[in-house]
């Protein structure tokens, strides 16, 4: 049986409990949902991996998709969905390589919503007329959001067949709806 976000909302919480890891999962989880639709999949499973995408990190942020694979296994994940939940670490912290369109997906998104997230942040607007042009002109500049692993971005792509600024096109178009909950309504309103 495939994942639901309302199971991966319960799972995560009391795992992930800081606020910026919060609002990653649910950029993860929203660009995962964007992805999804793109290959046709089922957006609210490819949603639910995304949003349980870092189960570990907060409790264990040096050993990192670690206290996952059993821990989730036990609770009922399925070996598929782990599978994908662990291959969004691979040649970081381990060898588990993305081979479906939703592992090379998670691998992508993972690090590409926090370069997003970043440039929303800076705008007026915040993600609400977040352009894709506006995004890879940060994209390019190493020193902005420089802890977003950029070639982890283009490996991921690669492995997708597609090109940084598509990807990036549909996650952004996934997170916008959802720019008040993820904080990224922009400067010039209260959020």
């Amino acid at each position: 049986m495939n994942l639901t976000l309302d199971r991966a909302k319960e799972l995560n919480k009391d795992m992930v409990t800081e606020d910026s890891l919060i609002i990653h999962s649910l950029n993860v989880c929203y660009a995962m949902g964007a992805m999804a639709e793109h290959f046709g999949a089922d957006k609210e499973h490819w949603m639910a991996v995304g949003y349980l995408h870092d189960y570990d990190y907060e409790k264990y942020p040096d050993e990192h998709l670690q206290h996952t694979e059993k821990e989730l296994l036990a609770e009922g994940v399925s070996e598929e969905d782990v599978r994908a939940i662990l291959s969004h670490g691979y040649d970081i912290v381990n060898e588990v390589e993305p081979v479906t369109d939703m592992e090379k997906s998670l691998f992508t998104v993972d690090e590409l919503t926090g370069i997003i997230q970043a440039c929303a942040r800076m705008r007026p607007n915040g993600i609400t007329d977040l352009e894709v042009k506006s995004l890879m002109k940060k994209f390019k500049d190493k020193k902005f959001a420089a802890k977003c692993d950029r070639e982890t971005i283009k490996k991921g792509c690669e492995m997708l067949g597609m090109e940084v600024r598509d990807v990036a096109e549909i996650c952004i178009s996934g997170m916008k709806p959802h720019a008040e909950e993820i904080g990224l309504l922009g400067t010039g309103s209260a959020n």
